[in-house]
């Protein structure tokens, strides 16, 4: 028999003794819960959704009206109890379409008005059902083999990308190229800069819906990566005019690696009603990032974010929309370090003459209240102040002229709901406790409140933006509860510093026995724009955890300095050093968990992806002494072979800091790794190159070390599906092999 399973097959059959002996110690009676098995802790698993993700509620809103959206019917959820009036059936829909086609669901519909009018894709089409009438009102045919879809609900015109070139369809149907030359190396309508300041898509509609902004990527200039694609069908292939070849092919990326030529960007807007196009006259966009794209009210003017290649420098351009000239420069930041604009300015919607704007100049991301005259902003005051991070703005109260956001202010590992008006008084609207994503309506009247927290699953709540009504709907059960769950423990350590508290979490092994000596774990990320521990569902813990707990290890995790929401200083402790001091702050863990008598100080793991990665093989080559055995995937190994913006962001370039990149790389360190250290890579891994892997390997060779090496061939940087549970279970047969 397999070991893995045997050994499996023996836990099943003792934990219920198990269960119940703990029971019986604690003067309960109850029957034995489950153990988990792997495919319900890991994404991709076959019982995962079933066993492990509380069930959720499709929402929407329609005007002042919150509705439930089930498979067969879209129902209103009163404010004050769950009613369950039905607006419409799926067979209402289907119905009103006729011969059209069919839907086959209602969870994704969405209502664009007040009128009594339904919005949805069916794949093929894009229909606006009247559901009192039933009919269709109106139909857009889709291309399906476009991607990166823009609709907007104002003019009903459609862009998309097909073939690296941008298109639009409008109201009536009729399809326009709005470029014809795209390439793999010229790009339209697609994110650029590598999904860095704030980028997430390539287009940007006016409020009307008649001009579509969008960025034009040049990367002819930039060096392809050696991407292998070996899924060659042999006969698409051919190496002459008789054979089919069964060789791999290249499928190059152009990847921009840090102090190398960067790629172009430019911005160009587009004219739905005469066709025509016209670019913003930026100038040379060499070395220049656009980013934060945002229109005025009137559609008349353009605005974004130009930050220097130094990415030490922003400043808030304007640009006439009909012509693309400059209209000036509103206002500029500086930061010695680096300045990382991440959101564009939004205007009020009760006066077009004044704008928020979030910046983290004042030490933490706060929200800022400009005047608008011509072309000159100026600064009316600081709306929200203090040592907390605003995460995220929800949108407005147009009645009551306040602004809703999202903050840490009550707690700084949580995520809580407020409105701030034009003065800077600010009132919580929801529970402080738990992680809080609310969703406003288009009035700005109501939030529909999805929020979890360490003991709850998930629950729902619709909330009053003026703070008169908060109504809960909906508290979703535990699926863990029919489960043995280990303990969860969350505090805080001091930094390296000496100052700064860390938050950590750590999870006890299953039917946990403080007599015993136990192999501890770390997991660890550790880079900017992310955080493990937080006050959602059970601290924010991962399947894999809760795993390797049931199988016999303390698990340890620790945000170090550099991780996000702690403000300006807490990520910047780690410029120019990636890695450094973030090292010297997990160590600090160490020292914590060599501290619980429960824990084996000479059987030390830790794994980590990514940033993860590189802090896994960093800390297994920095600190060789300390940890047996780790597990790094998906690693950066040496900065020079990242990306362009982010790795010059927090290292400058390797031709500025040769001694910061030295010092941060594992190549470097190959010599002196002792343990047992796994890498773990996707074989056509277009963020973190395989170079990065496979240098090490080479500089471990010739160094006389020797790690471990196993690859997820044409998987990219994240493994999906099976091969994420494939991924796990080879995870943890490396440390029960090797720690345990």
């Amino acid at each position: 028999m397999n070991r893995k399973l045997f050994a499996t097959a023996i836990l099943l059959m003792a934990f219920p003794f198990l269960s119940m002996a703990q029971n019986k110690r604690n003067g309960i009676k109850a029957s034995p819960k489950r153990l988990f098995t792997i495919e319900d802790l890991i994404p991709g698993g076959s019982t995962y959704y079933q066993n492990s993700v509380p069930p959720s509620k499709y929402t929407a809103w329609w005007g002042d009206e919150c509705l439930h959206l089930e498979l067969d019917k879209v129902s209103i959820i009163d404010k004050k109890a769950y009613d369950g009036k039905t607006l419409f059936t799926l067979s209402d829909i289907n119905d009103a379409l006729g011969n059209q086609g069919t839907l086959s669901h209602l969870y994704s519909v969405s209502f664009p008005s007040e009128r009594t009018e339904v919005l949805f894709s069916n794949y093929y089409n894009l229909f606006l059902v009247d559901w009192k009438e039933k009919k269709v009102v109106w139909s857009l045919p889709l291309d399906t083999a476009a991607s990166a879809t823009d609709f907007n609900e104002e003019s009903r015109n459609l862009a998309f990308v097909k073939d690296n070139n941008l298109y639009v369809t409008n109201a009536e149907g009729k399809t326009s190229a709005v470029s014809t030359d795209g390439t793999l190396t010229l790009t339209y309508g697609e994110s650029v800069h590598r999904d860095e300041f704030g980028i997430s898509k390539g287009t940007f509609w006016s409020p009307d819906g008649s001009l579509l902004a969008f960025y034009r990527m040049d990367q002819s200039m930039v060096s392809a990566y050696p991407q292998v694609n070996i899924s060659i069908p042999e006969a698409t292939v051919r190496t002459g005019a008789e054979s089919p070849s069964r060789a791999a092919q290249l499928d190059p990326d152009p990847y921009p690696m840090a102090g190398e030529t960067s790629h172009k960007v430019s911005v160009g807007i587009y004219n739905v009603k005469t066709g025509k196009t016209i670019y913003l006259e930026t100038g040379d966009p060499t070395d220049r990032y656009f980013t934060n794209i945002a229109w005025s009210p009137d559609a008349k003017t353009l605005y974004l974010i130009e930050v220097n290649r130094d990415q030490n420098h922003g400043h808030l351009d304007a640009y006439d929309a009909a012509t693309g000239k400059l209209l000036g420069t509103l206002f500029e930041e500086h930061n010695s370090k680096y300045d990382e604009p991440l959101h564009p300015i939004e205007f009020l919607p009760w006066d077009s003459s004044r704008f928020i704007y979030q910046t983290r100049k004042d030490g933490y991301n706060h929200i800022y209240l400009y005047s608008l005259k011509g072309t000159q902003a100026k600064l009316e005051c600081q709306l929200t102040k203090g040592a907390f991070e605003v995460i995220s703005v929800t949108g407005f109260d147009k009645k009551n002229k306040t602004i809703l956001y999202t903050s840490n202010e009550a707690n700084p590992i949580g995520c809580a709901i407020y409105s701030v008006n034009m003065k800077g008084q600010r009132k919580l609207l929801s529970d402080k406790e738990g992680w809080h994503s609310p969703r406003l309506n288009a009035n700005g009247t109501y939030l529909m409140d999805t929020w979890s927290a360490p003991e709850v699953a998930r629950r729902y709540e619709v909330i009053a933006t003026n703070g008169s009504l908060r109504h809960q709907y909906d508290d979703i059960q535990e699926p863990w509860g029919q489960f043995a769950v280990p303990e969860m423990k969350v505090g805080t350590i001091k930094a390296a510093d000496g100052v700064t508290d860390l938050y950590y979490r750590l999870v006890l092994p299953t039917d946990f026995d403080p007599t015993k000596k136990y192999p501890a774990i770390v997991y660890v990320y550790g880079g900017p724009h992310a955080h493990n521990i937080d006050a959602s569902r059970h601290w924010g813990v991962r399947g894999w955890d809760i795993w390797m707990a049931q199988n016999g290890y303390v698990m340890f995790c620790l945000d170090n300095r550099g991780s996000e929401h702690r403000g300006l200083d807490f990520e910047q402790a780690t410029f120019r050093q990636l890695g450094v001091e973030e090292m010297k702050d997990q160590l600090k863990g160490v020292e914590f968990l060599k501290s619980l008598p429960y824990v084996d100080g000479d059987r030390l793991g830790v794994h980590g992806w990514s940033f993860g990665g590189f802090m896994t093989t960093s800390l297994m080559t920095t600190y060789p002494d300390v940890f047996k055995v780790g597990v790094a995937g998906g690693p950066v190994i040496d900065w020079k072979y990242y990306e362009v913006m982010y790795g010059e962001r927090y290292m400058d370039t390797p031709q500025t800091n040769p001694e910061g990149y030295a010092k941060t790389s594992c190549l470097n360190k190959a010599d002196q790794l002792k343990g047992r250290l796994l890498i773990i890579y996707g074989g056509n891994d277009p963020t973190c190159v395989p170079q990065h892997t496979l240098s090490f390997i080479r500089a471990c060779i010739d160094a006389g070390t020797h790690p471990d090496l196993f690859t997820y061939p044409g998987d990219g940087h994240n493994m999906m599906g099976t091969d994420r549970v494939h991924l796990h279970e080879h995870i943890s047969r490396y440390f029960d092999d090797f720690l345990k």
